[in-house]
């Protein structure tokens, strides 16, 4: 089973993308090649210029925890540590001295918003207030690149709403987006939707390209992922 066939794709940095299309059209699994969770069995995907398709899982791996931020639909926080402590762990992974990283992540919970909640653990915080520190968490080692899986759908629509501000806001500050979404107010918000359908992309619509230097994400024509 092919999940992509013949998907071309650039992304350039600073720009906000949706990706939609129906259950099962490859929509995660884009985003699980872009980020190099998954390598296509045949293909290439560039991220920063590092070739995602050759390297092999410990360089990727490596890749990922400095460049790309993942949010994910179900949050995935630890629910035996605090806000700030899993905002933390990103940043131990990566080496960063216990002050430095306790003090990002008072930074970071902060600008989404919780910097009153951060002893509080995940069984104790709303939907929306986890959602806010899994985006903290993504965003601790200052990647270049953030990927969404559906960042809403365990949300109601008001408090879906103020996370697609927050990644507006995100957005504005420079960050790249690639967000896979069912809703449509979610894309209609985004600078560019790409749309999916049996795992070949069918519909790109964006404004005009800015004066983008570096491409983010490539990845080749013929890409199948098993």
């Amino acid at each position: 089973m092919h999940a992509l066939r013949g998907v071309d794709v650039d992304i350039e940095p600073g720009e906000f993308v949706a990706v939609v299309g129906p259950s099962g059209c490859g929509k995660s699994s884009l985003l699980n090649v872009l980020a190099g969770v998954d390598r296509p069995s045949t293909g290439t995907v560039e991220l920063l210029g590092e070739p995602l398709h050759a390297l092999d899982e410990g360089a990727r791996s490596r890749l990922r925890l400095h460049h790309v931020g993942f949010v994910f639909q179900r949050f995935h926080l630890l629910a035996v540590l605090t806000a700030a402590e899993n905002v933390e762990l990103p940043m131990a992974e990566a080496g960063i001295p216990t002050r430095e990283r306790r003090e990002r992540a008072r930074e970071l919970l902060e600008y989404v918003g919780l910097g009153h909640r951060t002893g509080h653990r995940p069984p104790h915080l709303s939907g929306g207030e986890q959602q806010r520190v899994a985006i903290a968490r993504a965003l601790a080692n200052r990647p270049r690149l953030v990927l969404a899986d559906e960042p809403t759908g365990e949300l109601d629509r008001r408090t879906g709403h103020e996370i697609v501000a927050l990644f507006e806001r995100l957005n504005a500050d420079g960050t790249t987006l690639v967000v896979v979404t069912h809703d449509p107010g979610v894309a209609a918000r985004a600078g560019r939707v790409v749309e999916m359908a049996d795992g070949l992309v069918v519909g790109d619509a964006r404004p005009s390209p800015g004066a983008a230097r570096h491409p983010l994400p490539q990845v080749g024509e013929g890409l199948q992922s098993t």
